[in-house]
């Protein structure tokens, strides 16, 4: 992706396109692989690989701006932890309980079956699986 692409996607999701979105745009979106990340994991990576420090209120801002148009996937873990996804695709998780670690599952590899109806007014927007595992003992 190039600079008018990060430009029309912050545009987009109502964010003006400063130096620092656009840098995360370029950390979010320019990559080969989809990946899964926290806030602070974005931060981290922000420093790490573009030597930007971004305060984490714009990180959250524009990440929950990006989930708001459909850019990023949010994936809620009870722990009160918040992941994103750049793999805005229909799939499921593995969530490896020990290390934090999220990994995708192909949809097509898991069977939902007696999905409950929602509750009176409600309709269901999408199902996400996250099976927890960790390491066999030993």
């Amino acid at each position: 992706m190039e600079n008018l692409d990060f430009i029309n996607k912050l545009r987009n999701s109502g964010l003006r396109p400063t130096k620092q979105r656009i840098k995360i745009c370029e950390a979010l979106f320019n990559t080969d692989k989809t990946f899964h990340f926290t806030v602070n994991d974005l931060a981290e990576i922000m420093q790490k690989n573009f030597n930007e420090k971004i305060s984490l209120a714009t990180l959250y801002n524009t990440v929950h701006a990006f989930k708001k148009k459909g850019y990023v996937k949010e994936i809620s873990l009870g722990n009160d932890k918040s992941y994103f996804d750049t793999n805005v695709s229909f799939h499921h998780h593995f969530f490896d309980i020990r290390t934090n670690e999220l990994t995708d599952i192909n949809s097509n590899e898991i069977e939902l079956k007696n999905i409950p109806n929602p509750p009176k007014g409600k309709s269901i927007k999408e199902i996400d699986v996250v099976i927890n595992v960790e390491n066999d003992s030993q």
